[in-house]
């Protein structure tokens, strides 16, 4: 998963993508975009670690994309810095909770750069098709070329209003189209303010009822916390009465809110975490393992979480106990499912 940190220039943003991955941000890539990633800490695969003691083990990871900040002042260039992101999975709209600037207003300006690059990108695709539907061309194509003509034009009628394309009543045939545009305004999208030096600072009402899921940390303070020793991080901590980072808290959330899940392949040699989409299925989740699995796929050996640690972590048990299961191609899968894919060779 490729999630975008967006903001504009001064909020923070690749400070926060320095405290998300770990890695010091690259003023020589920072145009075209640069990538880092995240594990996601997730306590029920360290307990399964834990137990298992294999031989390697591994994460589910985010990776996220620190792009260009958007320029208040020079608004032409900011469709085409905000291009780059048309390929990935979700945004992560940074604020800057740290100048005193309002943060519903900074949200406010932030969604309508969105709406802009979005209007920008379909003139375009608006400008190419009356070109095409004046040319002599098959009369199934031109029928094609109008359809898309028409949506093209209904979503921009809904961005000029303001409006999210999310309130248009959009047809399934027409769903296909939409995701080629690879609109902006239809992806995912969580809030994040990198805040000053008060982290119990409550986030104001006013941005709650924008993104009622916003988040905050102070990454600043925490970047140079983790620069102390020890000793001086504890007292510095009691005196701001922080108790622990809030690094994997933000992490974690921003994964699920996203729309991911995970599941897991546990054993000796191996205890893994795999992601994908909530709602996703047995034979989604097997090709994720392997396309393989996907293909030649024979059903799922499943047992949930919380029956597997009542299990004292072994199927045997689980069996006994009647929580082991056999599941289709088309079970949905749960998040922290323990999975096993059975397939033909």
């Amino acid at each position: 998963m490729k999630v975008g940190l967006v903001g504009f220039a001064g909020s923070g943003k690749s400070t926060t993508f320095q405290w998300l991955t770990g890695v010091e941000p690259d003023p020589s890539k920072i145009q075209q975009g640069q990538m880092g990633m995240a594990h996601v800490p997730d306590p029920r695969l360290a307990k399964i670690i834990e137990h298992f003691k294999p031989k390697k083990h591994r994460y589910a990871e985010i990776a996220f994309l620190d792009t260009p900040g958007l320029s208040l002042s020079e608004r032409k260039d900011n469709p085409r810095r905000l291009g780059i992101l048309r390929e990935g999975n979700g945004l992560v709209i940074v604020l800057d909770g740290f100048s005193g600037a309002p943060l519903a207003e900074q949200l406010t300006k932030f969604r309508e750069e969105l709406l802009f690059a979005d209007l920008d990108l379909l003139t375009n695709r608006s400008e190419k098709l009356a070109a095409q539907l004046k040319r002599n061309k098959p009369q199934k194509e031109k029928e094609l070329d109008q359809a898309e003509a028409d949506l093209v034009k209904r979503i921009m009628e809904t961005l000029e209003a303001g409006k999210s394309p999310r309130e248009l009543h959009i047809r399934p045939e027409e769903e296909k189209t939409i995701r080629q545009f690879q609109l902006l305004t239809l992806k995912p999208e969580m809030v994040f303010v990198s805040q000053g030096d008060d982290p119990k600072a409550p986030l104001p009402d006013d941005l709650l009822k924008l993104a009622p899921h916003a988040m905050a940390a102070p990454v600043k303070l925490e970047r140079e916390l983790a620069e102390l020793d020890e000793e001086s991080r504890a007292v510095f901590m009691a005196d701001l009465g922080i108790s622990g980072s809030k690094r994997d808290e933000v992490i974690r959330n921003l994964f699920y809110g996203m729309g991911r899940i995970v599941f897991f392949t546990v054993g000796h040699d191996e205890c893994r975490s795999w992601a994908i989409d909530k709602g996703a299925t047995a034979i989604e989740g097997a090709g994720v393992i392997h396309t393989d699995l996907s293909k030649n796929f024979i059903r799922a050996e499943v047992i949930g979480y919380e029956d597997f640690v009542k299990a004292n972590y072994e199927e045997k048990n689980a069996k006994a106990a009647g929580t082991f299961r056999l599941e289709s191609k088309d079970y949905v899968v749960q998040d922290a499912d323990i999975m096993h894919i059975r397939a033909n060779a």
